[in-house]
């Protein structure tokens, strides 16, 4: 009888909570994503890791409130964990953020930021996840670049928005594709690989780096192109050339046939 009674008298072991057990399944997958997450080249040492902690400062000061103090963002602005520091270097160095006013889109303005801090936002914009980095162009994959593969490309893939010569357009909801005569070529391949406002993204796999190289080539040769022949005349086809034939070239010849007609008289 007694050591039925211990029996009965012993604590019984009681589950764990599920809420504990959850609480505990989490902690455990946060500490393996600490361990085998990736970290973004930004997340460096020496010079890497002072422009990063320079740019993480600015940020706190100057994009957090509409970002999140983490780039998580809020609900005035959309998330920057992993859009990479090209997306961060395209809108400060075209100016279009910080945004000024709320509107259907951010226009091209003079960049408010400096290029050094610039740089140290958009490194540490690339610190908080993996994302496309700022591109690069050597001298020789330039002159390499095909421009009329460029051309192609282009006109395949952009003209419908920015026209085949990048004038731009208009699109739905006030919204419109900007003119690309302000472009500069790390730009043309950052938006390719962004997407910024109402563009796609078009991964490595869409269109490679070369590829990408030969469009904003060609970007740079439509909106700027040389002029051998003289004044472009704000290269806007034969109205403008017609109107300077018909303005001096006629004015011209009739100012010769009278000239001519008053030495014979």
């Amino acid at each position: 009888m007694s050591h039925v009674t211990n029996a009965r008298s012993a604590p019984r072991r009681r589950p764990l909570p599920a809420t504990l057990v959850v609480l505990l399944g989490l902690f455990v997958i946060a500490g393996v994503w600490l361990l085998v997450a990736p970290r973004s080249k930004a997340q460096g040492t020496g010079d890497n890791a002072a422009t990063v902690t320079k740019g993480r400062v600015l940020f706190e000061r100057g994009c957090s409130s509409c970002h999140g103090l983490h780039g998580e963002g809020t609900n005035q602005a959309p998330t920057l964990i992993g859009v990479g520091a090209a997306a961060a270097d395209f809108q400060l160095t075209t100016g279009r953020m910080p945004l000024p006013a709320p509107g259907a889109e951010a226009e091209r303005r003079d960049p408010i930021y400096p290029p050094e801090q610039i740089e140290a936002l958009s490194a540490y914009v690339g610190s908080l996840a993996p994302g496309p980095p700022i591109p690069s162009i050597g001298d020789q994959q330039w002159n390499d670049a095909d421009l009329a593969e460029g051309g192609e490309l282009f006109r395949a893939n952009c003209a419908s928005c920015h026209q085949a010569a990048g004038k731009g357009g208009a699109l739905t909801y006030g919204k419109h594709a900007p003119a690309l005569s302000e472009a500069t070529p790390v730009e043309a391949l950052e938006a390719i690989r962004t997407g910024p406002e109402n563009m796609p993204v078009f991964s490595p796999t869409q269109i490679n780096d070369d590829q990408a190289v030969a469009i904003a080539k060609y970007v740079q040769f439509v909106t700027n192109p040389p002029d051998p022949g003289g004044a472009g005349l704000g290269h806007l086809g034969p109205i403008p050339e017609g109107l300077v034939i018909w303005l001096i070239g006629m004015t011209g010849v009739a100012a010769a046939a009278l000239w001519i007609g008053s030495r014979q008289a």
